[in-house]
């Protein structure tokens, strides 16, 4: 039997992480660049093979999936295929495995038809009693109430629901891209924010939550209150910037078209729907749980199919494919990353974990920073509130952002979301979070 002594970990060979290093930026110009490469694509005739070699480039979803998949047969091919195995299974594909799981049971009617009714009862009081315009109304609901659902369900659940209600409800009703981006920066920034009222529904939170000590009553009273002034704050703000277009949307009608599609769900399929997600939940930890509550829910959606839509399992896949890339990748960042963590005080930690997060994924980072021996209470405040605050800049900036993405990327037209507008249109609402968590960082216990 071999000894850990004649192991190759890869992670300590420098040629490994360089070449980590490469790919990982080569792939985050290409993201940059995928709307670019699709916009090519449609240069060429559809069934042709450039077109597409192309538009597979240019699906954001694969880029990292791509990426990763080169550097794992680089490593085959530099240190054997049994020493990138054990690399491999030192990563933890746990959480791509759960949300390619917890987004298509989310994305089911008789689950996205409760929570409209929801969201439209919620919506209607707010515009009976305070005589909120309708459409506003809803789409404060969604961008507030929405996001802060995901301390509970999860942020991926979270984010497919909110995505597929503003789809149907709001970018299919309007031309205005301003209003898309501005729409989509702020559901990127609170789904990101919103999941820390508990400390399992935050990918960055779970990462740190056990080797912190991190409960829920620690996240709801230090971080959550936080995040949900700034979830509010930011929907508001929405609202009011764009009154005038929402002035003339319907904000009921969407809503009342959709419930009338297909036959009315059964109460009990639409508990057995929320019953899965719960199970999933519970067992997000333990991919032999997620897989085994996914497959008796495929079972259930076919014995009941004239009650459901149809799945996302495309969307899903493809989603889960960039989350395992990034992985790969990532796992090969801790050279740099971890010395910059070591370096920096409480206030300029949070404002660098902010930025890194738009490029490595605040899951990864989160991760660096519990392998950072001695690291401060105040620090880990920093590094945690500068990667929920920044992970809505970019796609790869927060695991459910690839599957918001892929729900809305086709209300941009050929183009899909550009990267550089969804960075601006997701400034303002991380520069109002940015505030929130900012100004208590010097108040943080030591």
């Amino acid at each position: 039997m071999e000894t850990s002594a004649e192991v190759l970990d890869l992670l300590e060979v420098s040629s490994f992480q360089t070449w980590s290093a490469i790919l990982f930026a080569i792939a985050v110009l290409h993201t940059f660049a995928a709307a670019g490469l699709r916009h090519l694509a449609h240069k060429f005739p559809a069934e042709s093979v450039r077109h597409n070699a192309l538009h597979l480039l240019g699906e954001v979803e694969v880029v990292f999936g791509i990426w990763g998949s080169i550097l794992i047969g680089w490593a085959i091919l530099n240190f054997g295929f049994k020493s990138t195995i054990q690399y491999l299974e030192s990563r933890n594909f746990t959480e791509a495995i759960f949300v390619f799981a917890i987004m298509v049971t989310c994305a089911t009617r008789p689950v996205t038809g409760v929570v409209e009714r929801a969201t439209r009862g919620i919506a209607n009081l707010l515009h009976e009693t305070l005589h909120v315009p309708a459409a506003s109304a809803k789409l404060f609901t969604i961008l507030f109430l929405g996001p802060l659902s995901g301390s509970f369900i999860t942020e991926p659940a979270a984010m497919t629901i909110c995505a597929l209600l503003l789809r149907d409800d709001f970018f299919a009703r309007t031309r205005s891209t301003r209003l898309k981006y501005a729409m989509i920066g702020v559901l990127f920034v609170n789904v990101s924010v919103g999941g820390t009222l508990t400390n399992f529904a935050a990918p960055p939170v779970l990462m740190v939550a056990g080797p912190w000590g991190w409960d829920t009553w620690y996240m709801l009273t230090h971080f959550g209150w936080k995040a949900a002034t700034a979830c509010f704050l930011n929907a508001l703000g929405l609202c009011f910037i764009f009154k005038s277009e929402l002035k003339h949307m319907s904000g009921d009608a969407a809503g009342k078209a959709q419930a009338q599609q297909g036959l009315k769900t059964p109460i009990w399929l639409s508990l057995a729907h929320f019953g899965a997600i719960g199970l999933l939940v519970v067992g997000a930890h333990y991919p032999v749980i997620v897989m085994g509550v996914f497959m008796m829910f495929l079972g259930l959606t076919f014995a009941t199919k004239k009650y459901q839509g149809s799945l996302q399992i495309k969307e899903g896949m493809l989603v889960g494919y960039f989350l395992a890339g990034l992985v790969v990748l990532g796992g090969g960042q801790g050279w740099w990353v971890s010395p910059i963590l070591q370096s920096m005080g409480s206030n300029a930690l949070f404002w660098v974990a902010t930025a890194l997060t738009a490029i490595t994924d605040n899951a990864a980072l989160a991760y660096l920073a519990t392998l950072v021996p001695d690291l401060s209470t105040a620090s880990k405040y920093s590094v945690i509130a500068g990667a929920v605050t920044g992970g809505g800049l970019t796609v790869i900036a927060n695991a459910p952002n690839p599957a918001g993405y892929g729900i809305l990327s086709g209300k941009f037209g050929e183009s899909g979301i550009k990267p550089q507008y969804l960075f601006l249109g997701a400034l303002i609402p991380t520069l109002v979070t940015a505030t929130l968590f900012v100004l208590f960082i010097n108040l943080w216990p030591h």
